[in-house]
């Protein structure tokens, strides 16, 4: 049976193509500012229609072109930093948040709830409200401009404790009565039944904790004190100074399009995972 779907269906598919045209039009803009000169993006009207010129836009932007006003560093390093710092965060994250979950679900000890409710409680306290007394300690640590430095402050989440801690909750009883039977150790437990049970909610968490570490701009920018630990994001707010003139645009642009990469092949290739883990936190 067809259902007739109408004018209804005719304005979703408007809003939808409406949508896509918004959120696609800035990145298109971006694409064809890199195959253009940084002279002719500074034009009026800028020229919407691609050029020749995205060699050389990508080249200077990849390897460093030391003709504009800001940071000439080279990109390719600064991804590379951002990379390291985003895995790192993500892994650590999920580590983390694993065995304080477990912990709390599966063992016994004085001031259990408190303890959950006391790391729960640090959603309150974003980076943003501790960033000061964060960067004494690592500055008296010399920790500054070091991948510890940009990922340890930033490693543990509260959230995802939460997260898997619900979902311990939702294992049966008789999983961990059979593993007791069998003698299993509480580690043995968790890495042969609760790690795989987990493997989906892993899954979307790092994708998560991925496009979090990759996209952090205020405490990398505190944190770093030169531009050989510049993540991608910062490097792109170092290399616009001055006026419209003094910038390589094209070389901004392609940088822009080129820290937007990695977070949307971890999402187009986790993508299954990233659903499946989100639908299926109850099994």
């Amino acid at each position: 049976m067809v259902e007739k779907r109408g004018t209804h269906g005719l304005l979703a598919h408007v809003v939808m193509l409406l949508g896509v045209f918004i959120v696609a039009f800035p990145i298109f803009v971006a694409f064809t500012a890199t195959t253009h000169t940084a002279q002719e993006i500074v034009q009026a009207p800028m020229p919407l229609w691609p050029g020749t010129n995205i060699y050389d836009s990508f080249h200077g932007a990849l390897f460093g072109r030391a003709t504009s006003a800001g940071s000439n560093a080279p990109v390719a390093h600064m991804m590379w930093v951002s990379f390291v710092t985003a895995t790192v965060i993500s892994i650590g994250k999920i580590s983390i948040s694993l065995l304080s979950a477990f912990a709390i679900v599966y063992f016994r000890f004085p001031f259990r709830k408190t303890c959950f409710w006391a790391i729960f409680i640090t959603l309150m306290l974003p980076v943003e409200v501790r960033i000061l007394p964060t960067y004494k300690v690592l500055s008296d640590l010399n920790m500054l401009n070091t991948y510890a430095g940009l990922t340890v402050p930033l490693i543990a989440s509260a959230t995802a404790t939460f997260l898997f801690r619900q979902f311990f909750l939702t294992v049966p009883e008789e999983l961990t009565e059979a593993s007791r039977m069998d003698g299993a150790s509480p580690m043995r437990f968790f890495f042969d039944v609760l790690l795989p049970l987990s493997k989906t909610s892993m899954a979307a968490l790092f994708v998560i904790q991925f496009i979090y570490g990759w996209n952090q701009y205020l405490w990398p920018l505190l944190a770093t004190t030169g531009e050989d630990m510049y993540p991608v994001v910062v490097g792109i707010k170092r290399m616009i100074a001055g006026g419209d003139s003094q910038n390589e645009w094209n070389v901004v642009m392609a940088t822009a399009i080129l820290a937007m990469l990695p977070p949307a092949i971890v999402v187009v290739g986790m993508q299954k995972w990233f659903v499946k883990g989100l639908v299926d936190t109850e099994k």
